[in-house]
């Protein structure tokens, strides 16, 4: 299995595959946290399509073959595991000639289809649980993963739906999910969007993003994920949300010196 107990999993990049400036500078960032954190297992996250944006005139990404090219690159030149996601069954197979690990999207996780196809390419099937879903009902989808003979299943907890434009984390989640026998992930950037606030777009609020982080790990997140961006501000999708390259070694310091407490490894102060 990629997944070890003894390493915090990280999930990170930019939330689009914008560039090759985007792009690298967000990897370069990684490697920087893998050669300082040996206790990290980093994999690189970027989107060639952003299928389910909120206006007809969003950015939609670099597309399928730009997109796995600039993976490709992300992985031959700084040597990390590299994911995306996926929105159409056919997808699975060229995707999976580059990416270790295939992303199910949150409003995609019942897809049956996706998730087989995914399965069938015997990587790394990592799903989000959608924002309409309890905690509970995510032992289906792991059961549609087992049965399809997935290698290896990430989930990934992303906030639920709470009234009108608003997320909430309940932190049983990942008690509950882990019940499946799979790893579970938290999305800190993504729990902190408020979907359609913004004139043409999701909104969100980053303040939140490292208590968040925090919080998850204490109730017992196997890994995070994060999406990062040179300049938040200037990104094409989740400015709102997103964290700026510069801010985020510090929240992963914080959050690995919290996570060696919860696994009561020794930590240094």
């Amino acid at each position: 299995m990629f997944f070890e107990e003894n390493k915090l999993l990280l999930i990170a990049g930019p939330c689009s595959l914008e560039n090759e400036e985007v792009t690298f500078s967000a990897a370069e960032c990684l490697v920087a946290l893998r050669n300082k954190f040996p206790e990290l297992k980093i994999v690189f996250k970027g989107s060639f399509d952003k299928a389910n944006r909120t206006s007809i005139y969003s950015e939609r990404g670099v597309g399928l073959e730009e997109g796995l090219r600039l993976l490709g690159e992300v992985k031959n030149r700084h040597g990390l595991p590299v994911t995306t996601d996926i929105h159409l069954p056919e997808q699975a197979a060229p995707v999976s000639e580059i990416c270790d690990v295939l992303q199910i999207p949150a409003f995609l996780c019942r897809q049956t289809d996706i998730l087989t196809a995914a399965a069938r390419t015997s990587r790394i099937v990592s799903v989000k649980k959608g924002q309409f879903l309890s905690p509970h009902e995510m032992k289906h989808i792991a059961n549609k993963l087992k049965e399809s003979k997935a290698q290896e299943i990430w989930q990934i907890e992303r906030g639920t739906t709470f009234g009108y434009n608003n997320l909430v984390v309940d932190m049983r989640s990942f008690t509950t999910m882990k019940s499946n026998g799979c790893p579970t992930i938290f999305d800190a950037t993504h729990s902190v969007q408020l979907p359609g606030t913004n004139q043409n777009g999701t909104g969100g609020e980053r303040a939140f993003v490292p208590t968040l982080a925090r919080a998850a790990l204490a109730s017992g997140a196997d890994g995070l994920f994060f999406e990062i961006h040179p300049e938040p501000a200037k990104a094409t999708c989740d400015a709102a949300n997103q964290i700026a390259l510069k801010d985020f070694p510090q929240i992963i310091s914080d959050c690995l010196y919290l996570w060696k407490a919860v696994k009561r490894l020794p930590v240094k102060i």
